[in-house]
């Protein structure tokens, strides 16, 4: 499904690096409550400031990958990771793993802006974004199976963070020093475009982060403690249930847009807020297993046609990054809002709480989709090109033979089918 020749594979890496420390936020979390001298609020709140500093880079970066060239940003950002995580698993003193992981996040949300900026830039950010979203999932899913076997400490998930950022490295080599985006999107407008639906788009993504990961961020305690499960078996857990989301990234890179993205952000979140009660009030592995599972199912799948959704207001990707770094501020905040909430009111009432948040934040999210839907422009200039990842189409000229003929050159015509 996905042809190697048509699939940019450098920007599907680069994702794949940054996105892989939320996807293992769990037992990072876990890894250092039970490694260090760490209260479980503690350890969450070291889970939110790693997600912060990358949120941060985001927010830096977001229209300045043309500037400082995609290859240049990326290798520093790769740099960051592989120097940052890697000193944090090898450190035992509390403040030097939270240097380290402060430093790795920023490294992470920098190879993230340059992936989110360069797939916002091709024809089917969707397609691309999938590939990503299948290669988190299943590096993962095989940490999660790989961790429990490797004996206690914090140290094999950052290990492993940094240990992908190195792999990636060689990739660098393919993607241009003048950034990643096409010639035709240079010559955009600085002016950010659909102000209103990518601010209403970013808001809506930051709370929508917060609440997956306010689950994620406790769903190991959860298992643990609530559910009585070892850690192998939620560990396994969380590996079935990120293969399963292989499968839906799967089904919705092979739907594409029929579906439209209204349908699938709306319908998605509403179901993804269903799981989340059911995962946090789980006492037995059945219930446990299958509010993750088909948690874990939807939720990228839901995140694929946001990330597209944010492709499409602005061919540059600026928005893509913004969008972005705001779901990784909700993501920052997470952990410890799952902290604060189950240590206050139970798992139970936390799950209840953030199912009905995500139903309201449903509703604005379905709005915007359906916003850009109803708004494909045609744009009638030299040289100009729509956001909807659609490449310009020229007109032939054909002469026509009156007299009555206007000598002047005709315009061309840009338009988005």
């Amino acid at each position: 499904m996905f042809a190697p020749r048509t699939t940019p594979w450098p920007l599907v890496a680069l994702f794949t690096a940054g996105y892989l420390a939320p996807y293992l936020l769990p037992t990072v979390v876990g890894r250092l409550d039970s490694g260090l001298p760490l209260s479980p609020t503690q350890a969450g709140a070291v889970g939110s400031a790693l997600l912060l500093s990358s949120a941060s880079a985001g927010f830096l970066l977001a229209s300045r990958v043309e500037r400082f060239g995609a290859r240049r940003l990326a290798r520093i950002g790769l740099l960051l990771a592989v120097v940052g995580y890697g000193g944090a698993s090898l450190a035992h003193a509390v403040s030097a793993v939270v240097v380290g992981v402060l430093v790795g996040g920023f490294g992470s949300g920098t190879a993230t802006a340059v992936a989110a900026t360069g797939i916002a830039a091709l024809r089917d950010p969707h397609r691309a974004t999938t590939v990503g979203l299948l290669g988190v999932s299943a590096l993962a899913g095989a940490v999660y199976l790989t961790v429990p076997h490797l004996g206690p400490g914090h140290g094999q998930p950052l290990a492993a963070i940094a240990l992908t950022a190195l792999a990636v490295w060689p990739l660098t080599a393919r993607l241009t020093s003048s950034g990643a985006l096409r010639p035709q999107t240079r010559a955009a407008a600085t002016r950010l475009p659909h102000l209103r639906h990518g601010l209403a788009l970013a808001a809506c993504m930051l709370c929508w982060s917060l609440a997956q990961n306010s689950l994620w961020g406790v769903s190991g305690r959860i298992g643990l403690t609530q559910a009585q499960l070892t850690e192998t078996t939620v560990g396994a857990v969380f590996a079935v249930g990120l293969g399963a989301g292989l499968l839906g990234v799967t089904g919705a890179g092979a739907l594409g847009p029929r579906l439209g993205r209204a349908l699938p952000i709306g319908a998605g979140t509403a179901l993804i807020a269903a799981c989340i009660a059911l995962s946090a009030s789980a006492t037995d592995l059945t219930t446990f297993a299958t509010g993750e599972i088909a948690w874990n199912t939807l939720y990228p799948i839901v995140l694929s046609y946001v990330i597209g959704l944010a492709a499409s207001l602005d061919a540059r990707g600026r928005w893509a990054v913004l969008v972005g770094s705001a779901s990784s501020l909700g993501t920052a905040a997470g952990p410890l809002t799952g902290s604060v909430l189950s240590a206050q009111a139970g798992f139970p009432v936390m799950g209840a709480v953030l199912a009905v948040g995500l139903l309201v934040i449903a509703v604005p999210m379905t709005v915007v989709a359906l916003g850009r839907r109803s708004q494909k422009t045609f744009e009638v200039a030299e040289g100009v090109e729509v956001t909807e990842g659609i490449e310009a189409v020229e007109v032939v000229e054909i002469p026509l033979d009156t007299a009555e003929a206007t000598p002047a050159a005709p315009d061309r015509l840009t338009a988005a089918t």
